[in-house]
């Protein structure tokens, strides 16, 4: 009887430590899991932006705002006090949205077009009208090809036979006169296009305003895909390659310097010859003809 009850005792105290072994570990977990959203609930100031800040433009009291930000979600290089973000009269590299953190990699004490140039790319402007950039809707940040009309080269070419080439396809445009904002989509017709290229890039639009006339063939802003260079000439332009030759034209006689007097001619028409055998009349349209038929030997 006493062996039995030292059994029940040693079970209850099974029981009972496992029972606390599970309780502390259950609100273990929850004590980690209460500090991490504690961790996660942790707010931290960081500066954004105001109102809408285009290129170029200037932080000042009135720009910018301090608010609460996620502590685990504060981006690398946001600017955690208002004196640190006006101080030296930093300016935006791109456009910033409303309510966007202001990013140190974002601004610059020369906000210039250059600062965005990436390394290896060159900014090289052209003369651009309504026609040649799409009728005024190639704006910042789009993409375009850009197409040489010029005479044909060689001696024999006159001056209506002209080809037009691409030049360079897939081009980003940076500015339309010296509006880089690429959030602006209203239509505008500049007089020059900044284009973003390469050495070569370079190079090819320099020479090319040189020889002819440049034009921008407006493409997606997502699609880089690099076309197919290619020449077109005028009798591509037509299907059937209709052309008109030049006429000869009969030398005008030499006028004489005193005119003879004229002579009245009298002509009288012949009679036509007798038929004396059988004749054949053939119709040639509505004009008939008699033939004489021989006779056979």
């Amino acid at each position: 009887m006493q062996g039995r009850n030292l059994i029940l005792i040693a079970v209850a105290m099974l029981l009972g430590i496992i029972a606390v072994v599970v309780t502390n570990a259950y609100f273990s977990g929850v004590e980690e899991k209460q500090a991490q959203v504690a961790k996660q609930q942790e707010l931290r100031q960081i500066v954004v932006a105001a109102a809408e800040l285009p290129f170029g433009t200037v932080l000042n009291e009135q720009n910018v705002k301090l608010v609460s930000w996620p502590a685990s979600s504060v981006p690398e290089g946001a600017i955690l006090s208002l004196a640190d973000a006006i101080k030296g009269g930093q300016a935006t590299l791109r456009p910033i949205v409303a309510g966007e953190p202001v990013l140190t990699s974002k601004l610059s004490g020369r906000p210039t077009l250059s600062a965005n140039l990436p390394k290896g790319q060159f900014a090289v402007a052209v003369p651009a009208s309504a026609v040649a950039a799409a009728g005024g809707f190639v704006r910042p940040g789009d993409m375009v090809d850009v197409l040489l009309t010029r005479k044909i080269p060689g001696d024999g070419a006159a001056n209506d036979d002209k080809m037009t080439d691409v030049v360079l396809t897939a081009v980003p445009v940076l500015a339309v006169d010296v509006d880089a904002n690429d959030k602006s989509t209203e239509p505008t017709v500049g007089k020059t296009v900044t284009l973003q290229v390469d050495t070569l890039g370079a190079q090819k639009l320099a020479l090319s305003q040189q020889l002819g006339v440049l034009s921008l063939a407006l493409r997606n802003a997502a699609d880089t895909t690099v076309t197919e260079f290619s020449t077109v000439v005028p009798p591509q332009l037509s299907t059937r390659n209709f052309r008109i030759g030049k006429t000869a034209t009969a030398p005008a006689p030499a006028v004489a310097a005193i005119a003879a007097p004229a002579r009245r001619v009298s002509t009288v028409a012949k009679p036509a010859p007798r038929r004396f055998g059988p004749t054949m009349t053939i119709f040639r349209g509505a004009e008939p003809s008699d033939y004489e038929v021989q006779r056979g030997y």
